[in-house]
């Protein structure tokens, strides 16, 4: 498959049934939970198996993407999330649901890296942000779509979400193995730098970062998502269709954002400047959460704060893809690594917070997303000779 934008749809749509796979079963997840028994700190941990996971998998899943190529990759982690799905829709038992849960976040490792080191392949450094405003609209989207079909199909039957999204994995995974071609580019011969070497690239200033930015962003934004729900059904009296609304409305603005106006942006302003605003502006909403009342500003309020995070994502991920050369896969892995800190980290203090004061979870991730700014005041884009010189030390 040597047309790019043959390639990219391709991409795109094994993002977007992966994703519409796991906003299948998050209507039923209660369900499911009461018919087993299980606590709210037990759905927790396995929230966190899920992320521990995908912590310790994505260094090795990087680097195997630099390796031994991006299709493969692609190919065993939508395999793997198809069979952790029917593993936890014919789960009985709570040791079953880790092990799914546990298989789920190693094929997240596997798989974003991948997609997002195959886009920077098939495209150039001007067509890259709209490919990478795309794909993250393509995840929103299969959120979006996600849990209404999955309440439908609970209707049938509480596990056949499960079952579904099982199907819709190896679908994905099968377009994959069929239809797309390795990049040439791809594999690369990863024993010029040694294990050690390529981890000693994490402190090189290009990278370094961003990579603490893509901690602070998920590590706030994860104490804020996470507890969303909780925040406005206590200070508000929202309803779950009101909160459903929110949620709903914000992704689909976000996603609308990052098709229409993403590329745009970044041509504009670059993706560093991008970031900047972006958190400055989000760090303001979230604290502007705290005070507002009427339904009409909090919905507002929202939906602007939703598209702030949506364009921050793609634009961290969009400059990494642009410097790493050789080392897309490395890039991805650690993008997914830090990510995950921040996912395992966030939800635990913002959780711990919101028992003392249902207000101090904001205030948290007001003061991480200000850090984050001040961080990213002090970033500079790298030059192409100051690239070369850097890597040539590690």
């Amino acid at each position: 498959m040597k047309n790019p934008k043959v390639t990219l749809a391709i991409l795109l749509s094994n993002l977007f049934i992966a994703f519409l796979g796991i906003g299948l079963v998050i209507p039923v997840l209660p369900t499911i939970m009461n018919e087993l028994n299980v606590s709210g700190s037990i759905v927790g941990y396995m929230v966190s198996a899920f992320a521990i996971m995908q912590l310790i998998s994505s260094p090795l899943a990087g680097r195997w993407v630099d390796k031994y190529g991006r299709k493969i990759m692609i190919v065993l982690g939508l395999f793997i999330f198809g069979f952790s799905e029917f593993l936890f829709g014919i789960g009985r038992s709570v040791e079953v649901l880790f092990i799914s849960r546990m298989l789920g976040g190693v094929s997240a490792a596997f798989i974003m890296p991948a997609v997002t080191a195959f886009i920077a392949d098939i495209t150039t450094n001007d067509t890259r942000s709209k490919a990478l405003g795309y794909m993250s609209a393509a995840i929103s989207t299969g959120f979006i779509i996600g849990p209404g079909f999955g309440g439908f199909l609970a209707e049938i039957n509480t596990r056949l979400p499960f079952y579904s999204a099982g199907v819709l994995g190896g679908i994905a995974a099968i377009l994959s193995l069929v239809l797309l071609k390795e990049p040439e580019r791809t594999i690369e011969d990863s024993s010029k730098s040694g294990r050690q070497n390529r981890f000693r690239l994490i402190f090189v200033p290009m990278y370094f970062i961003a990579f603490i930015l893509i901690f602070v962003l998920s590590f706030g934004l994860a104490a804020f998502e996470s507890l969303f729900s909780l925040f406005v059904d206590h200070k508000f009296g929202f309803t779950p269709k009101d909160i459903a609304i929110v949620i709903t409305g914000g992704a689909l603005v976000g996603a609308a954002a990052q098709v229409l106006l993403f590329d745009r942006l970044t041509k504009r302003l670059g993706e560093i400047n991008l970031i900047r605003y972006c958190l400055a502006i989000s760090a303001v909403l979230v604290l502007l959460m705290t005070f507002v009342s009427t339904y009409f500003i909090i919905l507002l309020t929202t939906f602007v704060l939703f598209t702030g995070f949506d364009l921050i994502r793609p634009a961290v991920t969009s400059y990494l893809s642009k410097i790493a050369g050789n080392e897309q896969g490395f890039v991805g892995g650690m993008n997914s690594t830090f990510t995950s800190i921040g996912n395992i980290f966030g939800p635990i203090i913002g959780g711990a917070l919101f028992d003392i004061n249902l207000n101090y979870p904001y205030y948290f991730a007001t003061l991480v997303l200000v850090i984050g700014t001040v961080i990213a005041l002090f970033w500079k884009k790298p030059e192409i000779e100051s690239i070369s010189s850097d890597l040539s030390k590690i």
